[in-house]
C-alpha cells in the first residue's frame, strides 16, 4: 500500500480511537471500567448517541454543547481526537517510508498510551499503574511480532536492553530526587526505551534529551509566566512522553545530522 494512503487510512481510525483515548483519560483516574457503561456527557449523564460519539465532528456541530442538557463539553475532548489522529498519520507515513510496517501497531499503540498518560499526568499529576504496567508487555508483544515479521530479532534485543538501561537511570533519578522524578515516570521508562531502542541508539539519545529540554523549557515557562517557583512540582509525563514520540519521529534523522556535524568539524 502507498505510504500516504495507509497514513491517512491510520489517521481517520486514529480519530475513532481518540474517542476511546477521551473515555480512558477521563474514567482510569476515577477507578471506573472503561468499557462500562458507554460513553456519556458528564453534565447530565446522557449517553452519547453514535452519530456524535465522534466528539471533533459532533462537538463542532453541537458548538461544544450536549445535545441532550446544553452543557458546554470542554475542547479538551475533540483536541485529544485530534491529536491522534496525527500522530497515527506521522507515525504510520513515517514507519512505512522506513520500510517498518510490521512495526506500525506497536508504535500506534505507543502513541495512544503517550497521549493517555499525557493528559492524565497534566490533570491529576499521575501516570495510573492500570496503564503503565501493561504497556510494557503490550509493546513487547507487539514489537517482538514486528522483528520476527522484519526478520531482524537485534532490533529487539537493542530495544530490551535501552528499556533496562532507562529503567535503571530514571530509578537513580529518582532515588537521587524523589520531588524531581515520580515513580511513575520510573515504571513508564522500560516501555519508552524499549520502543525507542528497537528503532536506534540515535532515537534513545534525542528522545531522552527531548524529554529534559521539554520538560525543562515547561518548568521555565511556569516561573516566568505562573510565577511559580523551583520548588514547585510540575508533570514530567507529558513531556517525557512527547520527547520519546519526537525520537520515533525524528530521532534517526537528527542522530544521523549530529553525527555528519561532529565527523565534518
Amino acid at each position: 500500500m502507498n505510504p500516504l494512503t495507509a497514513a491517512v487510512l491510520a489517521g481517520l481510525l486514529g480519530l475513532v480511537v481518540g474517542s476511546f483515548a477521551n473515555v480512558v483519560i477521563h474514567r482510569v483516574p476515577r477507578g471506573e471500567s472503561v468499557v462500562r457503561p458507554a460513553a456519556r456527557c458528564p453534565a447530565c449523564g446522557a449517553p452519547v448517541t453514535a452519530r456524535d460519539n465522534l466528539l471533533l465532528v459532533g462537538w463542532l456541530l453541537l458548538r461544544g454543547r450536549c445535545r441532550s442538557c446544553r452543557a458546554p463539553i470542554g475542547a479538551r475532548y475533540p483536541l485529544v481526537e485530534l491529536a491522534m489522529g496525527l500522530l497515527w498519520f506521522l507515525l504510520t507515513l513515517r514507519l512505512v517510508q522506513a520500510g517498518l510496517g510490521w512495526a506500525v501497531p506497536a508504535y500506534l499503540a505507543l502513541a495512544f498510551i503517550s497521549l493517555v498518560l499525557a493528559v492524565i499526568d497534566a490533570s491529576t499529576r499521575l501516570l495510573p499503574n492500570r496503564i503503565t504496567y501493561p504497556a510494557f508487555p503490550v509493546m513487547l508483544g507487539l514489537l517482538t511480532l514486528a522483528s520476527v515479521g522484519l526478520g531482524d530479532l537485534d532490533r529487539l534485543a537493542r530495544g530490551l536492553l535501552a528499556a533496562v538501561a532507562l529503567g535503571a537511570f530514571f530509578l537513580v533519578l529518582a532515588l537521587i530526587s524523589p520531588r524531581g522524578m515520580g515513580l511513575g515516570d520510573v515504571k513508564l521508562a522500560p516501555t519508552l526505551g524499549l520502543a525507542l531502542g528497537w528503532l536506534s541508539w540515535g532515537a534513545v539519545a534525542v528522545g531522552v534529551f527531548a524529554g529534559f529540554l521539554l520538560g525543562g523549557l515547561a518548568g521555565l515557562a511556569a516561573i516566568w509566566l505562573l510565577g511559580l517557583t523551583r520548588k514547585s512540582l510540575l508533570p514530567f509525563g507529558p513531556w517525557l512522553v512527547s520527547g520519546a514520540l519526537l525520537g520515533v519521529l525524528a530521532g534517526a534523522d537528527v542522530a544521523g545530522w549530529y553525527a555528519r556535524s561532529l565527523l565534518g568539524s
